[in-house]
């Protein structure tokens, strides 16, 4: 299946899709589900994620998901749950604001999709098991694209090179989604200043770019202003790459921001080879650094919106383990282990009876335990030499209980187990406040001070700096089980995600909504 075109919507209505799944599973005999990045209230049915809120849908099926759109507006996507059949599956998801509402910035001329993604020349299903029979990192990808094509800079590939037309003085509204299934990506315009205006469907006080980084799962929106002389010049999507040692695509995909009249110029005469942008280094975390710093939420209003008061204090630990195993065909990781990931040491485990979500809600016993550590079981120098007793982790299906409407704060703390990396962290069925970042090991009597209390960003997935912290806050007002995971697909495979079990409040408003009929059987 290729991209999904854009759906573009009136926000704050009710919305029945149906998605062909089932059409790609037919081919592919591979069980499928889809996981839209909007929060769906009420409606963890419809969240997506294989065996966490439904089972998957069998080849041949198909599953329609009912939700409602309630106060969202922006830039989301959508793509499949399970398999990383989401190297290919997925597409934009784009929320207009409400009739007569404009946007908080200049109406653009144009509004376009960028989707940068990840391509295997293999199956990709193949290159999974295959790492998952080995239990060494996987293969890694062969190219780069830009709304499904990888550019002029790879061999064979020019001729479907992306390209986007615009008018000289005009400005655009660029909808970046990186879709990437294991890759943080850099993202830039030759001679072409970006003006960032939004993050994972919420506005942000515009500033001015030229690179940006997104994480695997996060969108971002700015204004590119056609201001430069007519012609050709590249956009490119390259590797933002923070593990030490550890292979990754070292390439770049390209796509041609082209003006018009350079267009009808070129039929009559050769067209020059568009021009470059300068591309950061891959391990260049100080642009980094200085690009996530500068967002700010467009609102500023002290205490509005976010929690003050806190009812859940948590600490998360995030990362990498080894699992001792016997050296043979099925220990190829470092020195005869296999890899794992985890939070607060355990390793998440996906059940295979049925769904969290269909066992909380039916009573079902035996599928998950509501024990999760709100802290590290041992404290130690996260970022620093840890030892190896700390390396592998524990394996289980823990959840975390929440109380309808409890306030609730995360430490997302690095660990330099294996290696310290940049993680994105990716909450369902929330929206949260990013407080503050930082390097080292989180320390609360000295950095609580530089929490933000005016105007802290709110997004649904958040970069934890390699071999540092962030802090995000939000309030638990959604019930249902909502998964928390690395949104860097291998690492989602070796177990590093977690799951909130938010208990209904009061009343049908407070309250899960019954499964529809249609809901896929495992």
């Amino acid at each position: 299946m290729e991209h999904f075109n854009p759906s573009a919507m009136q926000c704050n209505i009710s919305i029945s899709i149906l998605i062909l799944l089932a059409v790609f599973s037919a081919f592919s005999s591979t069980n499928a589900e889809t996981h839209y990045h909007q929060f769906v209230m009420r409606t963890p049915w419809a969240d997506g994620p294989a065996y966490v809120t439904q089972c998957p849908i069998q080849p041949g099926a198909s599953y329609t998901y009912r939700f409602t759109i309630e106060n969202q507006d922006g830039t989301l996507w959508w793509h499949a749950h399970s398999q990383w059949l989401r190297a290919t599956v997925y597409g934009a998801f784009i929320i207009l604001p409400k009739l007569g509402v404009p946007y908080p910035f200049p109406e653009p001329k144009q509004d376009i999709p960028v989707l940068l993604g990840e391509w295997w020349n293999r199956d990709i299903v193949s290159v999974l098991r295959q790492a998952q029979f080995t239990g060494a990192a996987p293969n890694v990808s062969d190219a780069y694209t830009i709304n499904g094509q990888p550019g002029d800079l790879y061999k064979c590939s020019s001729q479907g090179t992306t390209k986007f037309h615009v008018k000289s003085g005009e400005t655009v509204l660029l909808r970046i989604i990186n879709a990437a299934l294991n890759q943080e990506l850099f993202f830039t315009v030759a001679n072409h200043m970006l003006t960032v205006v939004g993050n994972d469907a919420a506005y942000n006080k515009p500033f001015t770019t030229r690179v940006l980084m997104l994480g695997p799962g996060q969108t971002t929106n700015v204004l590119l202003t056609a201001n430069q002389p007519s012609g050709h010049y590249y956009m490119t999507a390259s590797p933002y790459q923070t593990a030490q040692n550890a292979p990754f695509d070292n390439t770049t995909s390209t796509a041609i921001l082209e003006y018009e009249s350079a267009s009808c110029t070129s039929k009559n005469t050769a067209v020059s080879k568009p021009l470059m942008p300068i591309v950061p280094f891959y391990n260049d975390t100080a642009t980094v650094t200085a690009y996530t710093s500068q967002i700010r939420n467009l609102r500023s209003k002290k205490g509005k919106g976010f929690p003050t008061r806190i009812d859940e204090n948590l600490f998360f630990t995030v990362g990498l383990g080894l699992v001792n195993c016997i050296p043979g065909p099925r220990c190829q990781g470092p020195n005869n282990t296999r890899f794992a990931a985890s939070m607060n040491n355990v390793s998440f485990v996906l059940p295979r009876r049925t769904s969290i979500l269909q066992a909380y809600y039916q009573n079902i016993p035996g599928i998950y335990t509501t024990d999760f550590p709100p802290v590290p079981p041992v404290k130690f120098d996260y970022t620093g030499n840890v030892s190896r007793a700390l390396w592998q982790p524990r394996f289980a299906t823990k959840l975390y209980r929440l109380k309808f409407g409890s306030n609730v704060q995360i430490v997302l703390q690095d660990t330099a187990i294996v290696s310290t990396e940049d993680h994105p962290i990716h909450l369902h069925g929330y929206h949260f406040y990013v407080m503050a970042q930082g390097f080292g090991n989180f320390n609360p009597r000295r950095d609580t001070a530089r929490f933000n209390f005016v105007d802290p960003p709110l997004r649904n997935t958040i970069n934890v700096p390699v071999g540092g912290w962030s802090v995000i806050r939000f309030v638990a007002d959604n019930p249902g089980v909502w998964l928390m995971h690395c949104h860097i697909d291998s690492h989602l495979v070796w177990g590093l995600s977690m799951a909130f079990l938010v208990e209904n409040g009061d009343g049908e408003l407070q309250s899960i909504e019954p499964p529809p009929p249609d809901l896929p059987p495992c």
